[in-house]
């Protein structure tokens, strides 16, 4: 049989033999942050071990001071000694430890909820709930500030997206009668889609509360469900850390679902949601990371349990990282070139450029650097990730830097003055 290749011209042919296929992956710096990670000796601390220099640690989630706690890690070993590292299989599939049990009746004793359900990774639990009960055909009102593990549970939900802008109550009430008005003249199965809203209680990227009680007023009289994010907000906000619904007032069985973290405040790994029990109930058998995901480590189930237990047993806990909140962003006010962004009493502070290059790119690589000579003064900061490419609404560049209720005033000011000394290198 003759060779069809041979029916080509002499052009197409040396087309063939020069063409190269393009790259799996883009290029790559050598450079590039990924591929340099700063490598941690020890515990996530107060202070870490980085290349043989102990670094005050203002780059971790840990507000609380949970990671270290020597009763934390005492209910920790325990577990381990007894049920070993790993229950090696999903919840459903004998992955179900009683400790598992334990933790889920805490988080609803501590929130008041009626059930809980753990999930094994963080940024899985909102991820894979948003898709458990938001289908093709229904509505998500969002607020285009959450971050980026809500924004993939949107994503793979295929709900129609409504993006409001960030904390504006005035934009969302006129996206909801928008999409309401639509409904009344579309098909009849459109009036049954179902409306979600989604915001944070607390929000990762931009350090500031959500105004809740109008989420809820705007929900009730529209009769649109809450997802609520309380990430970073549990044990952060209210009078004894029980998140956003304590911090204002709000009847918890207001919010149809509530999503949090394990990783944070309780220093554990995992993540929960939290409602009523037919909701919660209903993610045993549809929640993908739930169901498809080796359940968490019951070593780290205890630990988040004791943590529970100890913020529930001392009410200054919350009080006091507010205090230290406070003083760590009046000493961040006045960074030279620097905006801070976030609230007083959010642990979590952003310092963006107060003028930016235009270029993005440039503005990380210039952030990155004050990051870096701030290490050379002893203190650990990181500069916040994002992916642009993929990002809804991408947050400018940020060096983020996180209170922890252990940090002392003089330990703040190595904080301010490490910050000064490096914006003026850089500058």
């Amino acid at each position: 049989m003759e060779d069809p290749v041979l029916k080509l011209s002499a052009e197409d042919q040396e087309k063939i033999r020069s063409w190269v296929p393009a790259p799996l992956v883009p290029p790559t710096p050598r450079d590039h942050p990924a591929l340099n990670p700063v490598i941690v000796d020890g515990k996530l601390g107060k202070y870490v071990r980085v290349n043989s220099r102990d670094l005050l640690n203002v780059a971790s989630h840990n507000y609380l001071g949970m990671v270290g706690d020597p009763r934390v890690e005492t209910a920790s070993v325990t577990a381990l000694r007894k049920y070993g590292v790993g229950a090696c299989g999903p919840r459903t599939f004998f992955g179900t430890v009683d400790v598992h049990l334990e933790l889920e009746r805490s988080i609803s004793a501590f929130l008041g909820t009626e059930e809980t359900a753990i999930y094994s990774l963080g940024f899985s639990t909102v991820s894979s709930a948003i898709p458990a009960y938001a289908k093709p055909g229904d509505v998500l009102f969002v607020d285009e500030s959450v971050h980026f593990a809500i924004q993939k549970g949107v994503q793979v939900s295929k709900s129609k997206t409504v993006w409001f802008k960030h904390n504006d109550m005035h934009d969302l009430e006129q996206k909801i009668l928008e999409v309401m008005h639509k409904r009344e003249d579309a098909k009849p199965s459109a009036a049954a889609a179902r409306h979600f809203i989604i915001v944070e209680g607390l929000y990762l990227n931009e350090g500031d509360i959500c105004p809740l009680p109008e989420v809820v007023a705007l929900a009730k009289q529209h009769k649109i469900r809450i997802i609520l994010d309380e990430n970073v907000s549990i044990g952060v906000l209210g009078a004894h850390g029980r998140g956003a619904t304590e911090h204002f007032g709000v009847k918890v069985t207001d919010i149809d679902l509530i999503c949090g973290s394990l990783e944070h405040s309780l220093g554990s790994c995992g993540g929960f949601t939290s409602g009523s029990y037919h909701v919660v109930d209903h993610q045993r058998l549809n929640g993908l990371g739930y169901v498809f995901s080796a359940s968490l480590p019951p070593m780290l189930a205890s630990a988040a349990t004791m943590a529970l237990e100890l913020i529930d047993n001392d009410v200054t806990l919350t009080s006091r990282l507010k205090t230290v909140s406070e003083k760590l962003h009046a000493a961040l006010s006045n960074v030279d070139r620097l905006d801070l962004v976030g609230v007083p009493e959010s642990p979590i502070k952003h310092l963006r450029l107060k003028t930016s290059s235009g270029d993005r790119q440039k503005d990380q690589d210039k952030l990155q650097r004050i990051v870096d000579f701030a290490r050379d003064e002893g203190v650990l900061l990181t500069t916040a990730s994002y992916l642009p490419e993929q990002e809804v609404h991408a947050p400018p560049p940020s060096i983020r830097v996180i209170a922890a209720v252990y940090l002392l005033d003089e330990e703040i000011q190595l904080v301010k003055r490490a910050l000064d000394t490096a914006v003026a290198r850089v500058f």
